[in-house]
Formats: C-alpha cells, sequence, structure tokens
C-alpha cells in the first residue's frame, strides 16, 4: 500500500471498554431501538474496565525492546481513545511527563469513529423500524458501500485514511508509529495496508475487534507485514 511503505513499524490498538459499548451489550438481545447513549460519540468516556484495560496495554508497550518502541504516538480526537493513549503512555518510561521531550500522543480527527449520521446510537431493530428504507439499501448495496445520511461508509473511512498514511509515511519515514482508534479504522487499515477486497475485509470484520487489542505490521523489505491481528493476549487476567 502506498502511503505507510516507509514506516518501520505501525501498531493499531482500539479504544479501552467504553460506557458505549456497555450500553449497546445492555440492550443487545432485546427489543429496545436505541442504546440510551446520552454523550455524543466523540465525549464518550472509558469504563473502569476500560481504564485498567489502557493500563495492561501500557504495561504491554512498556515491555517491547527498544527497537520495536513507538517513536510516534497518534489519537483519534474522540475522549475514549484519547484518554487510551494518555493512560497506556502514563505506563511507560519513555513518556515521562516531567521531560520536556517525553512522547505524548498526537490527535488526528481523521482517526476519528465512523459517522453514523441519523443511525447513530439505533439498534438494528431501531433502525428496522425508524428507517426501513434506509435499512434495505444497506442491504443491497452492502456494509462497505452503505453511506447513512449524514454519515459514511466504510469506502469513506478509506479515503480518508488514505490522506493519514500519507501524511504520516511523510512526517515519520522510518519510524515506529502508534496509533489510537476505533474499531472500524483498525479493520480499514488492514483493508488499505494488505490490499485487500471488499469481500476479504467484510468477511474479516465479522470477527469484533477486541478493546485494547493489538495489530501489527513490520517492514519486510518494501513494504509492511503482518505481524499480529486483534490480538488480546497481553490482557490476561486484566483487572478493573
Amino acid at each position: 500500500m502506498s502511503g505507510v511503505d516507509a514506516l518501520h513499524w505501525l501498531t493499531l490498538t482500539r479504544h479501552g471498554e467504553s460506557t458505549g459499548n456497555l450500553a449497546y451489550q445492555a440492550v443487545a438481545g432485546t427489543d429496545a431501538e436505541d442504546a440510551g447513549i446520552p454523550e455524543r460519540d466523540a465525549d464518550i468516556p472509558l469504563s473502569d474496565t476500560g481504564r485498567a484495560q489502557a493500563a495492561r496495554f501500557g504495561r504491554w508497550l512498556a515491555a517491547l525492546p527498544a527497537d520495536e518502541r513507538p517513536t510516534l504516538v497518534v489519537s483519534s480526537p474522540y475522549l475514549r481513545a484519547l484518554d487510551t493513549a494518555r493512560i497506556a503512555l502514563a505506563q511507560t518510561p519513555y513518556a515521562d511527563p516531567d521531560d520536556p521531550d517525553g512522547l505524548r500522543p498526537k490527535v488526528d480527527e481523521r482517526l476519528r469513529d465512523r459517522e453514523q449520521g441519523v443511525l447513530q446510537g439505533l439498534t438494528g431493530a431501531g433502525v428496522e423500524r425508524r428507517f426501513p428504507e434506509e435499512a434495505e439499501r444497506q442491504r443491497h448495496l452492502g456494509k462497505f458501500y452503505y453511506r447513512p445520511p449524514g454519515g459514511e461508509s466504510w469506502a469513506d473511512l478509506a479515503l480518508r485514511l488514505r490522506s493519514f498514511y500519507r501524511d504520516l509515511d511523510a512526517a515519520a519515514p522510518g519510524g515506529r508509529v502508534l496509533v489510537v482508534t476505533h474499531d472500524a479504522i483498525v479493520a480499514v487499515t488492514r483493508y488499505l495496508v494488505e490490499e485487500l477486497t471488499e469481500q476479504e475485509i467484510m468477511k474479516i470484520q465479522e470477527e469484533s475487534i477486541g478493546n485494547a487489542s493489538v495489530t501489527r505490521w513490520r517492514r519486510n523489505g518494501s513494504g509492511l507485514q503482518a505481524v499480529a491481528y486483534n490480538d488480546s493476549a497481553h490482557l490476561a487476567g486484566e483487572d478493573g
């Protein structure tokens, strides 16, 4: 994929568990039409478990060999992702807040979660009842190309991520970059880096990407080679 081939390591993590994740879990299998989330998407915070997951992810970062540690951290501006980045970095020796050269997360709005438009906060049942024409249009177009009114398709995510990774490659050639973001961004990054088809990425995304899981690629020759996808082994025995 053009745009990230010059990076040495590219590591992505999804934010820790959020209160929004818990809200959707609470209505799963019920007749509820929406998840009842009071905050706007950008302001949904981490749960206590999510904060513990972020800390464990940070301890995993701290244990990396020196030549694998991130030299740049970029986060979605959404609260749950940015707090994950901050909590994780606080666990590492190379992000000392008293060190002016300590590693700190930079924010890029192109890493925000997929915008759902008028469907924001709705369950599957809610979409079927409130927007039956949209539910049918989604079935016809398929998940990759369907764009809800006021929202984004997965193809739209690919467009903004191509721009992000081109800029990243120019800013940090040969660098080791950590991206803290959302599940759809992790999956679409895999689509771009590994040059997958629509069918391949739609099959892969059927597996939920875990909170604070690790997905990594390492430079091998002229491109990036997959090292791990959706790996949550470092969260084993998590507390909180």
